[in-house]
């Protein structure tokens, strides 16, 4: 299930497929590269063969054989946002400034985080790209007191509004769409009652495709 929420509270609940048609505008045009990040290595392959192979290539050999005999790691296919996504997500209050929420995004290490309004429910999405977008910003010469009326401005007048959000049972692969359509790097989930409980990426799901095979990721 999935919703969209503005200033005025719940503006839509309901299929993906809808989104679109209750917003039109909802798709933001702005996307930028993602960083690579992840969990583990990847496990890359030597090359070349060391001088001393020859009297080591028995305990190879052995080593090889009893990692065959062991037992596969027992997986699950991941299947749904609760899978993939961030618990105990970084949210953004509806007083503070654009100074403000820049900080927490700054020194949480995230480029977007939901703005949360009085009854704590979602009211819009605060996006690192959204900000660094020239239409947003002064001109290079512009005059010092320009840029600190820019950081002084309420966050609610930058954010990202109405905004989608997801619940945690959502399939992955209708999450993806969504994510592709609207343009958006990521999207609150929340609970039954529009409670954020945790946020997801469109890195989340790299990571998870990285990691699993994508005939796992993508069973069922």
């Amino acid at each position: 299930m999935f919703a969209i929420y503005g200033t005025s509270g719940l503006m839509y609940r309901g299929l993906a497929e809808d989104l679109r048609r209750v917003v039109p505008t909802l798709r933001s045009a702005r996307t930028r590269a993602l960083e690579p990040e992840f969990d583990r290595p990847l496990q890359v392959p030597e090359t070349g063969t060391p001088p001393d192979a020859e009297h080591r290539g028995s305990a190879h050999a052995l080593s090889a054989y009893s990692q065959l005999q062991r037992a596969p790691l027992a997986r699950r296919p991941l299947r749904s946002v609760a899978d993939v996504m961030s618990r105990n997500p970084v949210t953004l209050s509806h007083d503070m400034t654009v100074r403000q929420g820049w900080w927490v995004l700054y020194q949480r290490g995230v480029g977007q985080a939901p703005v949360l309004g009085r009854d704590g429910l979602v009211i819009g999405l605060l996006s690192r790209a959204e900000l660094m977008q020239p239409e947003r910003l002064p001109t290079p010469d512009g005059h010092a007191l320009v840029w600190q009326a820019l950081m002084a401005q309420p966050l609610t007048q930058v954010m990202l509004s109405p905004v989608p959000a997801v619940s945690a049972e959502v399939e992955l692969r209708r999450l993806a769409l969504v994510l592709l359509d609207t343009g958006l790097q990521g999207l609150p989930v929340v609970d039954g009652e529009g409670r954020v409980e945790g946020f997801v990426t469109r890195t989340d799901i790299l990571k998870a495709v990285v990691h699993d095979p994508p005939l796992d990721l993508w069973a069922g």
